[in-house]
């Protein structure tokens, strides 16, 4: 059945207050928002806009160079023609099909094409084809459309290596680089198929299979990490994905006069669905900054100079890249047509904040998303300025609680009033559909149906969320709750700071001691000395103090940007051990040859090897001196002769 053909998303008035967001709710839902699927978003934006561009693609981060640029009409043509190709090669709704892509225009066909098809699965490229596998074969991937050359991740090679290891593929479509020479693939092996050749091939003006999208379909498989553990693929329906997109152009007032450029990978729901279909729905032109997105030097450096040239109006990015475009001058670029600047994922450093208003007079507006929720939970809007930390009002139609945290840091049922910190919960039309595992759906929400976010947070009196952190990332000092943000904005106020972190150090005594990890912004000089007593005299509470402040090359980041505390959390205790190889090794005046290697042992572990050889008579007085010291840390340590 094929639906009319209805008006695109618009915003209804400027929200600026939570006044705002009950006043839209005042027209029923129902009535408010009639699009089924994500498919109906491109229908409808083709239609109101047709040659208008939808989407610009930079080749490179040159200003200068041309780019190629796909309008409404031909994104939805495109559409089509994939998702008839996948229904031809045998994709139904509950088949999934995985993308392994970098930024591209053909994303958004796989995307798009994909749910109209079936399930879309991005895949994070940069995982290991082992990851890759194990997250296809969980969704049961029946396709795969990858790119046709090695990029930065060995992109081909994976997908050419994935088709014997995933027992569900039947088809790899492979995507041709943007710069490739037509013909010059040479000839592909079998089960593998030029996508674009194919899809030339097929109707671009309706889907051949008839299929009426329902909004509790299944459109879209997101992992939530991939990076450790067994993978938790996120089930998104098409209604949850339409609501994200609505509620973002209600709240932000985005349209057809907006210009966005789309720096966040497309395999993360933050650039597939707030960043992605909100502005699609709207008539947006997205840039599509080469395919490396902001990992290229190139446009990082001219950033600034591509925002003067397509004059784009809003600028969202993680804070760890704002930290980076703070650290590119203007060089005289006009970038008066930004009237958006936005951030989410992680929590702004109030002086990063303070940094770009007063470098680029730009007031940062952070949002809170999630995987769980389609991509938003909550957003500061356009002209409603709040302090860092403060990621705006919930989205209408939707419900939001703080609770006290229970003995494990687990959501409570004690509900607190404004001002108190507690876990931030959720109900909200946006929510997902659980995981594909239902073990893991079960843990993700309470006994009574809401949303447990892991996100530390409280409500001020105009009904705006303030986060301070996740629960996980809280150090637990002898009992004692340390909320890491205390001692970050402590050391961020450095001048010489670029990026910190603070997390638990493990401790025999204490269980765990704050300790702190910083980079220093270019040209930038500070010792560890200078910045723990600056960071101590600026930290209250004396159990909060950092124990340490180490200077670090570069912090370790996820593949969408957010600071890895795992990561450090993992130099931290290494730390720990190695100083405790080191006075078992000293004091019993061995050579240089018999001091015992630390090694890691997976993420969450270390590994001490001994040289029996090397220590010889003193090797097993020393495997015991470690095993004992060691053994008081709360931190998986073994202790092996070789």
């Amino acid at each position: 059945m094929t639906r009319p053909v209805a008006a695109p998303f618009r915003a209804s008035f400027p929200v600026r207050s939570i006044e705002d967001v009950k006043r839209l709710e005042q027209t029923p839902l129902a009535e408010a928002l009639t699009v089924r699927s994500t498919y109906e978003i491109f229908r409808n934006s083709a239609a109101a806009f047709g040659d208008r561009t939808a989407l610009t693609f930079l080749r490179t981060g040159d200003p200068a160079d041309a780019p190629i640029r796909w309008s409404y009409a031909q994104l939805l043509a495109g559409i089509h023609q994939t998702a008839n190709l996948l229904h031809r090669l045998g994709v139904g709704p509950q088949d999934a099909v995985a993308i392994l892509l970098p930024g591209c225009l053909e994303y958004h066909l796989a995307l798009w094409g994909g749910a109209a098809a079936g399930i879309a699965q991005p895949l994070n490229p940069l995982l290991t084809e082992e990851k890759l596998a194990a997250l296809m074969t969980a969704g049961r991937a029946k396709v795969l459309i990858a790119y046709g050359t090695e990029c930065d991740a060995g992109l081909w090679s994976k997908a050419l290596r994935l088709r014997t290891q995933v027992p569900t593929l039947t088809t790899v479509l492979r995507v041709a680089p943007h710069d490739e020479a037509p013909g010059s693939a040479g000839t592909l092996p079998e089960g593998v198929a030029d996508f674009d050749a194919l899809r030339a091939c097929e109707a671009d003006d309706h889907l051949v299979s008839g299929r009426d999208i329902a909004p509790e379909d299944i459109a879209a498989y997101f992992h939530t990490g991939g990076t450790t553990g067994a993978p938790k693929l996120a089930r998104h329906s098409h209604g949850a994905q339409v609501f994200s997109a609505f509620a973002c152009v209600k709240m932000t007032g985005v349209g057809p006069d907006d210009t966005s450029i789309n720096g966040y990978p497309l395999f993360h729901v933050a650039g597939v669905l707030p960043a992605s279909l909100a502005s699609l729905s709207a008539g947006v032109n997205m840039v599509i900054p080469t395919p490396t997105l902001l990992r290229n030097k190139q446009v990082m450096a001219n950033y600034w100079r591509l925002v003067e040239t397509y004059r784009a109006t809003s600028l969202s990015a993680v804070p760890t890249v704002l930290a980076a475009l703070a650290n590119v001058p203007l060089d005289g670029a006009d970038i008066r047509s930004i009237r958006y600047c936005r951030t989410g994922a992680a929590v702004l450093p109030p002086e990063l904040a303070a940094r770009f208003e007063r470098l680029f007079g730009l007031h940062v507006h952070e949002s809170l998303g999630m995987t769980e929720m389609a991509g938003i939970s909550t957003i500061t809007p356009p002209g409603v300025i709040g302090p860092p930390g403060c990621v705006g009002f919930r989205l209408p139609y939707s419900q939001i609680r703080i609770v006290a945290l229970d003995a494990n840091g687990n959501a409570s049922d004690r509900e607190l009033p404004p001002g108190e910190q507690g876990m931030v919960l959720f109900k909200s039309p946006n929510l997902f559909s659980g995981f594909v595992d239902p073990a893991d759906t079960a843990k993700a929400f309470t006994a009574d149906g809401w949303l447990a976010t892991g996100d530390l947070g409280w409500l001020d009196g105009e009904e705006r969320l303030h986060l301070s952190g996740r629960s996980k990332d809280l150090i637990i000092r002898s009992g004692h709750n340390i909320d890491p943000k205390a001692i970050e904005d402590a050391l961020g106020a450095h001048p010489a700071v670029q990026l910190c972190a603070a997390v638990g150090q493990p401790d025999a005594y204490a269980g765990e001691l704050p300790v702190a990890f910083a980079t220093l912004a270019p040209g930038m000089q500070a010792t560890e000395a200078e910045l723990l007593a600056f960071t101590a005299a600026r930290v209250d509470e004396a159990p909060a103090k950092p124990k340490s402040v180490v200077v670090i090359d570069h912090m370790p980041v996820t593949n969408v940007g957010k600071i890895y505390k795992p990561a450090l959390r993992a130099l931290a205790a290494r730390r720990v051990v190695e100083a405790l190889v080191e006075e078992a090794w000293a004091g019993l005046d061995l050579g240089p040859a018999a001091r015992p290697a630390v090694q890691p042992e997976g993420e969450n572990a270390l590994r001490i090897v001994i040289d029996a050889a090397a220590a010889g008579p003193a090797a097993q007085a020393l495997q015991e001196r470690l095993s004992e010291s060691i053994g008081r840390l709360p931190f998986k340590t073994a202790v092996v002769l070789q």
